[in-house]
């Protein structure tokens, strides 16, 4: 039986990375006593993937992974379970059955993601960058370069912002993820300030993932819909 876990991140365990993440997973589900399935072969592992693993030093209310399990767990005490055996600053929303096969694999699903983009304390732009960061999305396309160990290319990252408003001191972004097409909401925030003629200092922004989604064709009409939501509680 396949199952997806969702979970949120804060407080200090932003500061850990996507390896620790699993083994700290890997050690809860074990204490927690579900029956999680293991690979076969000379060295077993547990069969567990993340759907967008978080970067260091982000916090999030939408993080998911997928577990198989030999039998039914009840959701309510599957969660209760998990975060009385885990740590702070992790903490397990729901626990769901999902479809068999390879297309309901979350990593797989991953289309978009919504993020809150704050910043520390002296780092907020001055008065009016709200009106310049709306200048902003209304260009036709944003050019940025793309810098991996192997190459460098322009890219335009206009097409991949789905959703973007300004919400006081702060902004909501909606930006395509997954394998297809990834883009940081740091990338948006450095292509504004470029373009706004901001000098912000490193570390500036305080990012929060709040969902993830997989898109689904409803007819001719493609919709995103949360990756909890193509689940049902057991």
């Amino acid at each position: 039986m396949k199952i997806r876990i969702k979970f949120r991140k804060y407080g200090n365990m932003k500061f850990i990375g996507h390896l620790d993440m699993m083994r700290y997973f890997q050690k809860a589900i074990r204490r927690s006593g579900i029956p999680v399935c293991y690979s076969e072969g000379f060295s077993p592992h547990m069969i567990m993937s993340f759907a967008s693993p978080l970067g260091v030093g982000l916090t999030s209310d939408g993080e998911y992974l997928d577990i198989e399990i030999k039998e039914a767990v009840s959701s309510s005490l599957a969660v209760k379970r998990l975060n009385e055996t885990g740590a702070e600053g992790v903490e397990v929303l729901s626990f769901r059955k999902i479809p068999e096969g390879k297309a309901s694999n979350a990593m797989a699903l991953v289309a978009a993601a919504d993020y809150r983009v704050g910043f520390r304390e002296g780092c907020l732009p001055e008065e009016g960058w709200q009106e310049s960061f709306q200048a902003f999305l209304q260009k036709p396309s944003i050019i940025i370069r793309k810098e991996t160990k192997k190459s460098s290319r322009e890219l335009d990252i206009r097409p991949l912002i789905y959703e973007a408003r300004c919400l006081e001191d702060r902004i909501f972004l909606k930006l395509a993820a997954g394998s297809a097409e990834n883009l940081k909401p740091e990338l948006v925030m450095e292509a504004f300030a470029a373009y706004a003629g901001i000098q912000f200092p490193e570390f500036a922004f305080l990012i929060h993932r709040l969902e993830l989604y997989a898109c689904i064709r409803i007819g001719e009409c493609p919709r995103f819909v949360p990756l909890n939501d193509l689940g049902e509680d057991i």
